[in-house]
């Protein structure tokens, strides 16, 4: 993976719930690593998945989670203090995602704040909202964006999404055709959308996009809900990924190697350990922490310390998970498949 870390200054950005007085510098360069080296070291949490809302604008078939049901959301103020004790505890790398993280109105403003403490970000959104002020924004802060889109046809993606609003992604993604940072497209291979994932591919890589392909898994916790008209035979799935190995539409590096893992999965084989619990975590809006969004929460950072609830995850009921699941959520395989394949990282296109 091409890396480029640079001494960052304060963006601009500075909206939600009132102007910062005083940016704070961004950390320094020794401090950032030291943090992250020392985390790989002790296998401790890298990454962590952070649900910023619990609201969403879609309802995909194969989303389980708890949506739109008026839990309790963390404020600025508590997002700030929680996040401010993650980086002291070694955490570089955060996922901003939903429900659909831009309907919080104060989203720029969390993200300008975790952004001086010196996180690296990458927003996960449908790309239904997205407007060309709030991608400057954005682009301002340095932020990767993952844009979900599954297939190009409209009738095929209403029955995917359960709302009709391919126009509304289309439109969004054209505001990002200059786009200076890391920008995905992920596609969720599903019995619905087979046939078009290579349309998809070939669409995101004219637009500049780096497409990240996945596959629909059911039963697995909150992202695996049954859906008949989603749910394949698995040989057939895995023929969508071995096309795109055999035909090169994927970028060189990890995109490649996480089709391969598919193709392994799909084809009965087992990966390698989740990362879940060790170098990731996932944080749901009211600060609930478990090892990831398919297993149930431990603890709250707003009453304990992350070492505490580090020290209440079952280790055993993780790698029952990860032995026996068939998901392989690139989050919680990322980290563990970069160390074991550096040389492939190192080929993914992409400067941070």
């Amino acid at each position: 993976m091409l890396i480029e870390i640079e001494r960052s200054q304060p963006s601009a950005v500075a909206r939600g719930e009132g102007r910062v007085s005083e940016q704070p510098r961004r950390p320094s360069l020794a401090r950032s690593l030291w943090g992250g080296l020392r985390n790989l070291a002790l296998r401790r949490p890298l990454l962590a998945v952070f649900q910023v809302n619990l609201r969403c604008n879609s309802s995909c078939g194969y989303c389980n989670l708890p949506l739109n049901v008026g839990r309790y959301e963390m404020s600025r103020n508590e997002i700030r203090e929680v996040f401010a004790n993650l980086y002291e505890d070694g955490l570089r790398v955060v996922f901003v995602q939903g429900g659909e993280p831009l309907l919080r109105r104060d989203l720029t403003a969390i993200l300008q704040d975790l952004h001086d403490m010196g996180f690296h970000l990458t927003v996960i959104t449908n790309g239904t909202k997205l407007t060309a002020p709030l991608v400057q924004q954005f682009d301002d802060l340095g932020i990767s964006l993952s844009i979900s889109l599954d297939t190009l046809n409209l009738a095929k993606y209403e029955r995917i999404r359960g709302t009709d609003q391919l126009d509304a992604v289309l439109g969004g993604l054209d505001h990002l055709q200059h786009y200076r940072h890391p920008k995905f497209l992920t596609c969720i291979v599903s019995e619905a959308n087979r046939e078009d994932v290579t349309e998809v591919v070939a669409f995101a890589r004219q637009r500049g996009f780096l497409p990240v392909v996945g596959a629909y898994h059911w039963d697995v916790g909150l992202y695996g809900k049954q859906d008949d008209a989603l749910m394949y035979e698995r040989e057939q799935a895995r023929m969508v990924f071995e096309r795109l190995l055999e035909e090169e539409t994927l970028p060189a590096g990890y995109l490649r190697q996480y089709a391969k893992d598919n193709v392994t999965w799909l084809g009965g084989g087992q990966l390698k350990p989740c990362d879940a619990g060790g170098y990731s975590i996932a944080i749901d809006a009211s600060g609930n922490v478990s090892p990831c969004l398919s297993l149930p929460p431990v603890g709250n950072l707003r009453e304990s310390s992350l070492s505490e609830i580090l020290s209440r995850f079952d280790r055993r009921s993780i790698q029952r998970c990860s032995d026996h699941s068939s998901c392989n959520r690139v989050d919680g395989r990322v980290i563990g498949s970069v160390l074991r394949h550096p040389i492939m990282a190192w080929q993914t296109p992409v400067s941070w």
